[in-house]
């Protein structure tokens, strides 16, 4: 019997759950970061390189046709699996900022996050979002910096920049001995311990051959060039004079990011920084509901009776199933298949018949779950992303944020025969939140229209119309590049004339512009009113 068979308490597999999303810039290696867990792990034997060609081998984690011919991710994907001792909940997130409310959204089903920096580009754009959400919703982060088999900065220069561009302390665990081709290992900051590693025929795709060495045996049997060595201890005195030590309790509070430096690509380090993950990442913590009357409470993961939360809706993940799967993480108590809970907002009983664990289409039945770990329920129109369900159904998780849309258009489809499907598609799409149906607020009556955070959700739209309904369509641009929502009377907001008062499905009302100016035109001409970024639920 393996260390995963032994039976465990209710209080043992929640203490072992490790639920986390990777998060990082496009192209910084996120998704194979992930597929190399999988790897480790043994879920897989060979890695999936991601590549932009549609003949190469698809990454894991990536299911979608259209994420397999362009080699990035466009959905957030949950796989779990055992690492150690530890089972892993790794929710792997979409990098690119047109896909960045999916992320948000997934990022409230985490209790801590991987932050992938590639070595030569240091903190970017995206990364820095990202990182803020986490920051507001406190949860602890540890940084992986990646390609360090690449040309790259200076590894003292990255960790100055994570301080100073992201206002968070950083504590290296270990260190990167040379880079780009030199790369050969790592060492551990707190004992010297020392890695190093011998690149495989088979390259990235299997475990990489390491053999552990102390200081002193590395400048006696000269293992590693003269100038390597030198730039080692260099940097080593520099950290012991002026690093910052590491806290734990720091990390859990989100104070200071624990570093790592590694190649995903190569496999180098990737072993040691997967085991220091696992003792370092916290297990599913208490999480802050609100009752009937608005007050805060804590759902505590042990002691309370089961409940969850809808984060992601996906539709069509499984061509021989066209349903939709309501993603679920498990909160509190324990999940048993067939179990009847309350949904809060529909006021009713259900009853989770069929539940799954997923690894990009394929699915497996779940009979049990724990706090920490994601269930897809299949969803017949009964679930919407920000869901709460429990067995006692006298509290609410707090709501998701909504983002306004920076884009907006008109889409038709080409043949008016498919407007059924057409409107099918559409219907199911919208639920999954990635694309807004909006309405004039003036004139309701007239035809609706769509928007989205970024312009490549609209080519995600038409793709999987096309792909998964087998509807042509046809979309034309709208002016308007910038929305918020409006907190005040809209009736009274002083607008532009170039600008556009539009209703979301829930009933909140934005305000649509083409231009920055606009938006504080009508905050000036408008003080009453608010005009926020985003918005609870």
């Amino acid at each position: 019997m393996t260390t995963e068979e032994i039976p465990k308490t209710k209080e043992e597999e929640i203490r072992s759950r490790r639920t986390f999303a990777i998060i990082s810039h496009p192209d910084a290696g996120k998704t194979t970061l992930t597929e190399k867990l999988l790897l480790y792990s043994g879920m897989v034997r060979t890695a999936g390189m991601v590549r932009g060609r549609k003949n190469s081998k698809a990454a894991s984690s990536d299911w979608m046709a259209m994420e397999q011919e362009r080699g990035i991710s466009i959905t957030a994907s949950a796989m779990q699996f055992h690492y150690k001792g530890a089972v892993f909940n790794v929710l792997d997130t979409p990098g690119h900022q047109d896909f960045s409310e999916d992320t948000y959204r997934t990022l409230t089903a985490a209790d801590s996050a991987i932050m992938v920096i590639d070595a030569a580009k240091g903190v970017e754009t995206q990364t820095r979002k990202l990182f803020a959400v986490c920051k507001m919703r406190g949860i602890p982060i540890l940084t992986f910096i990646n390609k360090m088999d690449l040309p790259s900065r200076d590894p003292l220069e990255l960790m100055q920049e994570v301080e100073d561009v992201l206002g968070i302390r950083a504590s290296a665990i270990n260190w990167p001995i040379g880079y780009a081709k030199g790369f050969s290992g790592v060492v551990e900051i707190a004992n010297k311990e020392i890695t190093l590693f011998q690149r495989s025929e088979m390259g990235g795709s299997r475990r990489a051959d390491a053999t552990s060495y102390t200081l002193n045996q590395l400048k006696s049997e000269q293992v590693i060039e003269p100038e390597l060595l030198t730039k080692l201890e260099e940097d080593l005195g520099l950290l012991a004079e002026a690093g910052n030590p590491f806290n734990k309790e720091e990390f859990l509070k989100g104070q200071l990011t624990p570093m790592f430096f590694g190649s995903a690509i190569s496999n180098f380090g990737l072993e040691p920084f997967f085991d220091r993950f696992t003792e370092l990442a916290p297990s599913p913590r208490a999480l802050t509901a609100l009752t009937p009357t608005g007050d805060e409470i804590e759902i505590d993961p042990v002691s309370q009776p089961f409940s969850a939360f809808v984060f992601k809706i996906q539709s069509n993940m499984n061509p021989k199933h066209r349903d939709s799967m309501a993603f679920l993480r498990v909160c509190s108590g324990l999940f048993e298949r067939e179990m009847v809970v309350k949904h809060h907002r529909l006021n009713k009983d259900i009853r989770l018949a069929r539940s799954y664990s997923l690894v990009a289409r394929d699915r497996s039945t779940v009979d049990v779950a724990y706090p920490g770990d994601v269930i897809g329920a299949i969803n017949p129109g009964t679930f919407a992303i920000g869901d709460t369900i429990s067995l006692t159904g006298d509290f609410n998780f707090k709501p998701m944020p909504r983002f306004p849309p920076e884009v907006m258009a008109q889409i038709r489809p080409v043949d008016v025969l498919r407007r059924k499907s057409f409107e099918k598609g559409m219907l199911q799409l919208s639920h999954e939140g990635a694309i807004q149906v909006l309405r004039s607020f003036e004139n309701p009556e007239s035809a609706p229209f769509i928007a989205a955070v970024g312009r490549l959700q609209f080519d995600v739209l038409q793709f999987r119309l096309k792909e998964e309904y087998n509807v042509e369509t046809h979309l034309d641009m709208m002016p308007y590049k910038y929305g918020a929502y409006v907190i005040g009377d809209p009736r009274t907001l002083k607008k532009t004339q170039s600008s556009y008062l539009a209703t979301d499905s829930d009933g909140r009302v934005l305000v649509l512009y083409p231009n920055e100016w606009e938006k504080r035109f009508i905050e000036e001409r408008s003080p009453e009113h608010k005009l926020v970024e985003f918005v609870q639920g």
